[in-house]
This record gives structure tokens, C-alpha cells and sequence, in this order.
């Protein structure tokens, strides 16, 4: 059974703010561990658990290992999550309360990750954030239910980190014979991975991340979403650290539901690039979530921000 919860599709009229094109939001935001990582990462899971795993070993920097610690709970398996020395203390709070022993080593992602692969056993499977095809197949369920909903969109928005979200909405278009749909692939200007590989025509990695969306931050995009974006219509769409904050705190108030900043950059994209949805009649937002920022954590980004204090 999947770990995952089905979640909402709501036409946001907020959203429209008086344009032509219909906003559609499929709110990954309310899965339990608060993102849509726990698609991908609880099919992984069982996958692995079916195949004889007896506890389970992530890096993460905050959602997807939350994702992980979820499914391990659920499935009666030990997890342990590496993160870097930047994640938060709630998310490493959030990850303890779901019964993950969490480990912090290194700057960066990639350093937290080279010690997660480097403790691997016999009895334990490494579940990867981002670049697994497990995941993919997990995260292409949103769109099987988008479209069983009866919506067949015409532009999709989602925020890209890792490139595992893109791969898996890619992999759910394709399957449901939605793969001509464009896509707006949003990142911060401070990690952006993907437009830096777009831009080069093959995967590279960014000499640093200098994104508060921390979630974004993975230096070098997987190359399968890379190669996505040879053989589909993904177009680039940028926005600055204040926008996606923005975005964020807006969405608050018009949904009611917190989000960071990681999700406010595709959200973004709605809220101060409507020229870019203005072609299409009806729009898919992923509202892919977020447990590890709070709300006055993004008023005080908001603030610094406001005043030139951080740089977007």
C-alpha cells in the first residue's frame, strides 16, 4: 500500500488574480511529512524493503530524508540521515520526531552524502533525494491523479533542486500522453543547477549555492533531468531569493497553507512572471511543500531581504 496520501487539486482563484489562464495547484504540501518527496522515496522504500533491507540510510539536508524517516516508521525499519552543517535546527528536530538518528557532516550536500554512501551495509539500502528512477516513478504518481481528476493541463510549474520532482512529472506526462506539454522548470538565481546545465547543453556544477532555498541545493543536477530537457519542451524560468520568499508568505495568505522557500519559487513564477502563463488556458502548479522553514522564519527573510541585507 502506498506510503504516500492522495492529495488535492484545487483551482486557485488567488492565483488568476483577474488573467485568462486557470491556476491548478496540486498540493503535495499536506503529504504528512510536508512535501512530495514521500512519493518517490515510499515506493522507493518498499521497493527496497520487498528486496530484503532491514533499515534504510539518507543525506538530505531536510525533506526528502524527513521522507525517509517517515517511511522507515511506517515500515518498522532504523533510518539514519545524514545532513550538512547548513540544515536547520527544526529540520533536524522534525527528522528526530519522526524517529531518524540523524548524523551532520560537512558543508554541503555532496560532503553529507559521500559519508551516507560511505556507511552503507550489506542489510541497508541508500535511498538517494533526488536521482533514483524509484523516485521518479513514485513522484509521477501526482500526475496520474492530476489527470484521473479529469485535468489535462496545458503548462505545468515546478521548482527544480536535484531534478528528481522534474524527472518524475516528466515521467507522469509521458505516461499519461501529456509529454508535447511545455514545463517551467523554476529555480533561485542562487542555485540554479539546471539553467547552468541548460545554458552548457550538458550537466555541470555550480562553483557554490548561494540560495536561502536551501532545499534547491544540489551543486550539479541529476543528468537524467538534464537529458529531459533535450527531448522536452522544459523551459527555465528564474526568480530571486525575495521572490520566492514572497511567494511564499502570499500563498500564506491566500491558501493558508506555509510553504518555503524551495516551493515559492515555482510559485513565483505565477505571482510575477503571469506572462509566462498568459499563453496557456490552464496551468498545473506543483505545490510541492516543505516542512523546514516556519513563518517567522520567512518574515525575516522577507525583512533582510526587503533591505538588501541578503542577496537573491
Amino acid at each position: 500500500m502506498p506510503l504516500h496520501a492522495p492529495t488535492p487539486l484545487i483551482e486557485s482563484l488567488s492565483l488568476k488574480a483577474g488573467g485568462a489562464t486557470r491556476i491548478h495547484l496540486k498540493m503535495e504540501a499536506l503529504q504528512v511529512p510536508g512535501s512530495f518527496k514521500i512519493r518517490g522515496v515510499g515506493h522507493a522504500c518498499e521497493t527496497y524493503a520487498r528486496g530484503g533491507a532491514r533499515r534504510f540510510i539518507s543525506s538530505s539536508g531536510g525533506n526528502a530524508g524527513l521522507a525517509v524517516a517517515y517511511a522507515g516508521q511506517r515500515l518498522g525499519l532504523p533510518v539514519l540521515v545524514v545532513v550538512p552543517e547548513t540544515t536547520t535546527e527544526r529540520a533536524k528536530s522534525l527528522l528526530a520526531l519522526f524517529g531518524a538518528d540523524v548524523r551532520v557532516h560537512g558543508r554541503t550536500w555532496q560532503e553529507a552524502n559521500e559519508l551516507a554512501t560511505s556507511l552503507l551495509t550489506p542489510d541497508a539500502a541508500f535511498v538517494h533525494p533526488f536521482d533514483d528512477p524509484l523516485l521518479w516513478d513514485g513522484h509521477a504518481s501526482m500526475i496520474d491523479e492530476v489527470v484521473a481528476s479529469g485535468l489535462r493541463p496545458d503548462v505545468v510549474v515546478v521548482a527544480v533542486g536535484g531534478g528528481g520532482l522534474l524527472s518524475g512529472v516528466m515521467a507522469g506526462l509521458v505516461r499519461n500522453g501529456l509529454a508535447d506539454i511545455p514545463v517551467l522548470a523554476a529555480e533561485t538565481t542562487g542555485a540554479a543547477s539546471l539553467k547552468a546545465a541548460m545554458d552548457a547543453g550538458e550537466p555541470v556544477s555550480l562553483p557554490a549555492i548561494t540560495s536561502i532555498a536551501t532545499s534547491l541545493g544540489a551543486k550539479r543536477v541529476a543528468d537524467h533531468a538534464v537529458a529531459l530537457t533535450q527531448t522536452h519542451d522544459i523551459r527555465s524560468a528564474l526568480v530571486s531569493d525575495a521572490e520566492a520568499v514572497r511567494a511564499c508568505l502570499r500563498f500564506m495568505d491566500d491558501h493558508r497553507v506555509l510553504v518555503e522557500p524551495a516551493c515559492g519559487a515555482a510559485l513565483a513564477v505565477v505571482y510575477d512572471q503571469p506572462e509566462r502563463l498568459a499563453p496557456f488556458k490552464n496551468a498545473l502548479v506543483i505545490v510541492c511543500g516543505g516542512a523546514t522553514a516556519t513563518l517567522s522564519q520567512l518574515q525575516q527573510w522577507d525583512r533582510e531581504l526587503s533591505g538588501g541585507a541578503i542577496k537573491g
